[in-house]
């Protein structure tokens, strides 16, 4: 039988219609609600009020049989089956012999994206917002999405208009990328590569987002508790490599802001009292989901001791080990690899050992533990920093849901 749907989200399936975004906070129950989309589509029902299901069992069922369903979502989590954990609940399985229909239903990565372009007459969930830019993702997006119906589901849809242009070409707003810009990018003629000033007729694209955006009025019942906890670094060196763009390891001029970048954290990073700090916040919280962003933050975390029965355990590039169980254990948690596609309810505490420098990724991650199951009322998230000039130009850059720019910070 169907599962339930809070009001919200029989809302936005209301509100749903092929070519658009469903807009949701991390946690927010975006997977149900496009499965619920695509129910009503096939001809299920919800129930006269939209909630409570019908007596008869037959008026629960989709047609059959329905269109195929493809699920192209990240690869965390294809790997771990999240989307077979919502499938049962609308009596749907990848498994045709658990299925109650005929239709076929393909759960995969973006990675393989292009197996799919020839597909026709289907049903897609685009699950995260994968098409920016002009790649072979997009060109695979817009073969897709010109034969199959489509939905795409996004905590953080866009934040430029440059990131809308894939779905308002799939949904015909403009016959191309060039037909966007020509209409409404103005190029910076001072840079040596094309670079988007400003845009125009901003009023037309406000109006072409509302038609396709369809936002979940999500309300959490958690709060978020958010605690800055500065660090010291090594000024003296922080200092003298920051002045003579010198680096001390290789002996030898820096050559680029990314690795003058890298050379300044790595310091920051790496100090004694980063590591004392995070032990102080253990001593308070057994059971921790630990950020972090390069090799050697890893290196340093997997040398530590933090008591006898502490599990530890990783998902990174290279190990993709699940959460650990038991009273008393530590997660480490690359952002790139980890940021987003999990869930985890046994804990209310998440460590920054670094920041990093996208919003939208440092967004994801904090809604690892902020789900719609939580039993925890109060979420802590400890954000470990120093007062050099790095650090506090990414505070800033987040604080304001921008991106950090090297290039930028190292013109100062």
């Amino acid at each position: 039988m169907p599962a339930d749907l809070f009001d919200y989200q029989l809302e936005a399936v209301r509100r749903l219609k092929n070519g658009s975004i469903l807009c949701g906070g991390v946690g927010s129950g975006k997977s149900r609600t496009a499965l619920a989309y695509y129910f009503v589509q096939n001809g299920g029902s919800l129930g006269d009020d939209g909630r409570e299901i019908t007596e008869d069992f037959d008026d629960t069922v989709m047609n059959d049989p329905p269109e195929d369903l493809y699920i192209i979502t990240t690869a965390r989590k294809r790997d771990t089956l999240e989307w077979e954990g919502e499938l049962p609940f609308f009596l749907m399985s990848t498994d045709p012999e658990c299925n109650l229909y005929s239709n076929k239903i393909v759960v995969d990565s973006w990675n393989n994206i292009k197996k799919y372009v020839d597909v026709k007459g289907a049903f897609f969930i685009f699950d995260e917002q994968r098409v920016v830019g002009k790649g072979a993702w997009v060109k695979a997006f817009y073969k897709i999405t010109n034969s199959n119906k489509w939905i795409l589901l996004s905590a953080t849809p866009g934040d430029t208009w440059s990131d809308y242009i894939p779905v308002f070409v799939a949904n015909g707003f403009y016959k191309n990328r060039t037909e966007f810009l020509r209409e409404h990018a103005i190029f910076n003629q001072n840079t040596k590569f094309p670079k988007i000033d400003r845009y125009v007729n901003t009023g037309r694209l406000l109006g072409l987002r509302n038609r396709i955006l369809v936002d979940m009025d999500f309300r959490r019942t958690t709060v978020r508790h958010h605690e800055d906890i500065f660090c010291d670094y090594p000024v003296d060196k922080y200092r003298s490599i920051f002045r003579t763009r010198w680096n001390p390891y290789e002996g030898r001029p820096v050559e680029t802001a990314s690795e003058l970048c890298f050379l300044l954290r790595k310091l920051v990073n790496t100090d004694d009292s980063r590591q004392k700090a995070m032990f102080e916040i253990l001593e308070k919280h057994p059971k921790v989901i630990i950020f972090y962003n390069f090799n050697y933050e890893l290196d340093l975390l997997k040398s530590l001791y933090f008591g006898e029965g502490t599990v530890i355990a990783e998902w990174n590039g290279q190990k993709h080990e699940p959460v650990p169980d038991g009273d008393g254990w530590i997660y480490l948690v690359q952002y790139n690899a980890g940021a987003e596609g999990w869930n985890c309810v046994s804990t209310d505490t998440v460590i920054f050992y670094s920041q990093n420098y996208s919003y939208r990724v440092t967004e994801q991650a904090c809604g690892r533990i902020d789900r719609l199951n939580t039993p925890y009322h109060d979420l802590y998230y400890y954000h470990l920093k120093s007062r050099s000039n790095i650090d506090i130009a990414i505070s800033r850059a987040l604080a304001k849901k921008k991106n950090f720019n090297e290039r930028k910070f190292c013109d100062i």
